[in-house]
């Protein structure tokens, strides 16, 4: 088992991973969601870091996956109660990037300028 060092610890280890947050976010917004959806939602995810990551997260008991058996193949995805738990911890996370997002495109714009200044 391993140890954390604080709930905060707990938390980013298990949204650790680009799309995770992303992820949990899709899924909370409504009921069970295809593939082909949440690929479309989380634009610029590959398909191996997708089902990566969709895997660990189900793996964790944070994602449910439902595959109907039938031909073509249907599977979907849901939040698990522990996963709605999570993504309704990340709420206040999203509220603050909607009230900031122009200030930090600002500081990211600016980083931007940086690094082509280096080179």
């Amino acid at each position: 088992m391993p140890g954390f060092t604080c709930g905060l610890d707990a938390t980013l280890r298990v949204i650790a991973g680009k799309w995770k947050p992303l992820i949990l976010y899709f899924l909370a917004q409504g009921g069970p969601t295809r593939y082909g959806e949440l690929r479309r939602a989380v634009r610029n995810a590959s398909d191996k870091m997708l089902i990566q990551q969709l895997k660990e997260l189900e793996a964790d008991n944070l994602v449910k996956r439902t595959d109907y058996k039938e031909i073509p193949p249907r599977v979907d995805y849901s939040l698990t109660p522990l996963g709605r738990s999570l993504a309704e911890a990340l709420v206040p996370l999203c509220a603050w990037g909607t009230e900031h997002m122009a200030e930090v495109s600002r500081v990211f714009a600016q980083r931007e300028t940086w690094k082509t200044k280096e080179r």
